[in-house]
């Protein structure tokens, strides 16, 4: 799995306002905590407003808040909001794909895949990772020393 700098960027900042609760907090402040360019944050914002996970306030108390509980949010959400659908082969849908002969069986593979990521992405929201208390299952699989080879 190949996660880009957007997605990145985009989950650490989403985790930082579900830290953060209900106060606004601003680009800047986002950009400086995570280490990230403000222009291409405020980018991905605007992508994750449009997609109804965040919210902006203006004024000189304003920022951006998540516009529902991170409870409610995973990272599925977030990753789907700025980069499109979760797997996809050469820019289609994995059932939309289709191969001949003895590459038949890829297809049920890259769905397969899909079915694996959405388990954990959909399981994870941004309450758990801003807290640190990430489901079980995900800390086993995590813990299993192969996952990090």
């Amino acid at each position: 799995m190949r996660l880009s700098a957007r997605v990145d960027y985009a989950l650490r900042a989403a985790a930082e306002l579900a830290a953060a609760g209900a106060g606004p907090t601003t680009v800047g402040e986002l950009a400086k905590e995570q280490d990230m360019p403000p222009k291409y944050l405020e980018n991905i914002l605007l992508q994750m407003r449009r997609a109804g996970l965040v919210r902006g306030q203006r004024g000189p108390e304003g920022g951006y808040v998540l516009a529902r509980p991170a409870t409610d949010i995973s990272l599925a959400d977030v990753i789907r909001a700025v980069d499109g659908p979760l797997a996809n082969v050469r820019g289609e849908r994995p059932e939309h794909v289709g191969y001949r002969g003895p590459a038949e069986s890829l297809q049920q593979v890259w769905i397969a895949l899909r079915a694996t990521e959405r388990s954990i992405l959909e399981e994870v929201t941004l309450e758990q990772v801003a807290s640190g208390s990430l489901p079980e299952r995900i800390r086993q699989l995590a813990a299993d020393p192969a996952a990090w080879d």
